[in-house]
């Protein structure tokens, strides 16, 4: 006899339905899996076979043929042994199944030898899909079903033993559908880290607000101590708060990869942060069967590269394509995979070896081409990616001891960011941001005054800016003024904007490159009375 069960395997993050064909035949008792299975699929015979013993149902004396299908699609996982298990069962005449039953529904899940079924990845990316496909029903293992019944519109059904869906099937026990647990509509970080924590560096904190805001990324260089990594973690607690469409986007990349753990959905912005020894497959992703790595674990969050002259260059050459493009392509020979890739990207490094270099405490002792060498890793095209680049000095010890001083709370920063998220939602729609906006929407948003426009010129003389470069001191003005609530962009927006940008002009002057000017506080004297009191000194 001949049956067929629906299922689904992931690739990449997406699901793809699979249909289990199963048929029992006589001739050599045997056992066939065929349809490009990976090992752990074709060990799961051994699974199948004493699950079914250890649950009180003999396997029939027949050749046992097993097709997934379509045949030149890879599989991998244990997610067949469910719907190989049931397949074999309905074949058999021990569960019998309606063909309306079995074309609305999936099954999924891993057996363990004594018959308990066990969760697996991607239950949740499955369940999405199989919505789309038309599928009104998902079988789960009863820990997947929460993560599964995120998906409005969807049957999940989550069991606990084999023997308790067999006796679901043939209406002996009912089982009622999980209910979606309620998702809170609050997804920043609270009470943990907050800006009042840091003493000084307002100037940091501004530049976090405004990267916030717009999810622009940003740069910390300075001396060793002087607060890049602190300010950086607290960045999520005045993130913009998740949509649901962003929660669910992030919570099928984490389901893939298992990541997701007891919540059904990551609710809060990731922050990642991996070691400067991560290799280029780590940060991008890859891997035989391609899996998402932490440029795309860090999707609708924040990628937190620290020392970042300490990776090595190739891997960091792996960012400009991401930054620029939002996702990531993974080509292989048989298949070309794109992950999600739409992170916040924030780095801190010290200037030199030494750490010193530029600091107003303490002299530098690093030859030339030392810090040449030092920062070689850092390419023109990569800062060009960087839209707020900010130098943060060592914080004075009468900062520090100072009583009865309040700083600014991640509550107040947090403010200002709400108000200029809402307007851009407003004009760009939901979950749309500054940062992405194309020339033609610069063209169309960025509308500047003359003194603006005055100053946009001298700027993009004086720093040489590429057409990257020019648009994007254009996103952050944009940004800068919606924290003002102003519809156009004045003088102060792009002298604040151009504040961010000088910064990778002073870096490749160490790193060996001849400017024959740089928009640094010394060049920018003698424009003062057209750029005011903005240009605060790099370096």
């Amino acid at each position: 006899m001949h049956t067929t069960i629906t299922s689904a395997t992931t690739i990449g993050i997406d699901a793809h339905l699979v249909d289990v064909e199963v048929d029992l035949s006589l001739g050599l008792i045997n056992f066939f899996i065929v349809g490009l299975p990976d090992t752990a699929i074709k060990e799961s015979r051994q699974r199948i076979q004493t699950a079914l013993k250890n649950s009180g149902v003999r396997l029939p004396e027949r050749k046992i043929t097993v097709n997934l299908a379509p045949a030149d699609l890879k599989k991998e996982g244990t997610l067949f042994d469910l719907p190989i298990a049931l397949g074999i069962l309905h074949a058999s005449g021990n569960v019998k199944l309606s063909k309306e039953f079995l074309d609305e529904t999936v099954i999924m899940g891993e057996l363990s030898l004594d018959g308990r079924i066990k969760p697996i990845k991607g239950a949740l990316a499955i369940a999405y899909d199989a919505k789309r496909a038309g599928k009104s029903r998902i079988i789960v293992a009863y820990e997947n079903a929460q993560e599964a019944s995120i998906i409005t519109g969807l049957e999940v059904i989550g069991v606990k033993h084999l023997v308790e869906l067999v006796t679901f099937l043939r209406h002996e026990k009912e089982i009622k559908p999980t209910v979606a647990p309620k998702i809170s509509s609050q997804s920043r970080i609270k009470g943990i880290v907050d800006f009042a924590q840091v003493k000084g560096q307002h100037q940091a904190k501004r530049a976090l607000q405004i990267a916030a805001a717009g999810q622009h990324n940003i740069l910390f260089v300075g001396p060793p101590g002087s607060g890049k990594t602190m300010l950086a973690k607290r960045l999520p607690s005045i993130m913009p708060p998740m949509s649901f469409q962003e929660m669910l986007e992030t919570s099928k990349i984490y389901s893939i990869t298992g990541k997701l753990g007891t919540d059904p959905l990551v609710t809060q912005r990731p922050f990642r942060a991996p070691h400067h020894t991560i290799s280029q497959a780590g940060l991008v992703g890859g891997g035989s069967f391609p899996k998402p790595g932490e440029m795309s674990l860090a999707h609708n969050g924040i990628l937190f590269l620290d020392e970042l002259t300490e990776f090595k260059r190739t891997t960091l050459e792996v960012l400009r394509q991401p930054l620029e493009g939002k996702e990531v392509c993974i080509a292989r020979a048989q298949q070309v995979l794109t992950f999600p890739a739409g992170f916040v990207l924030v780095a801190a490094l010290n200037p030199c070896p030494c750490g010193f270099l530029g600091d107003k405490t303490k002299d530098c002792v690093c030859p030339p081409h030392q810090i040449e060498r030092y920062l070689a890793k850092l390419s023109g095209p990569l800062l060009d990616r960087i839209d707020l680049q900010v130098n943060v000095q060592a914080v004075k010890y009468d900062t520090i001891t100072q009583k009865g001083v309040s700083y600014t709370s991640s509550q107040e920063l947090s403010e200002g960011v709400d108000i200029a998220v809402e307007i851009q939602r407003k004009r760009l729609g939901p979950d749309t941001y500054n940062s992405v906006l194309t020339s033609d929407q610069v063209d169309q948003f960025c509308v500047l005054t003359q003194p603006a426009q005055q100053l946009m010129k001298l700027a993009f003389e004086k720093l040489r800016l590429s057409m990257r470069g020019y648009h994007k001191v254009l996103r952050v003005a944009r940004t800068i003024a919606d924290l003002d609530q102003s519809d156009i962009i004045d003088k102060k927006h792009i002298q604040e904007a151009v504040m961010y940008r000088s910064l990778d002009q002073t870096l490749n002057r160490f790193k060996g490159t001849k400017h024959e000017t740089t928009l640094t506080c010394t060049s920018l004297d003698r424009h003062k009375p057209l750029l005011g009191n903005r240009t605060n000194s790099v370096l």
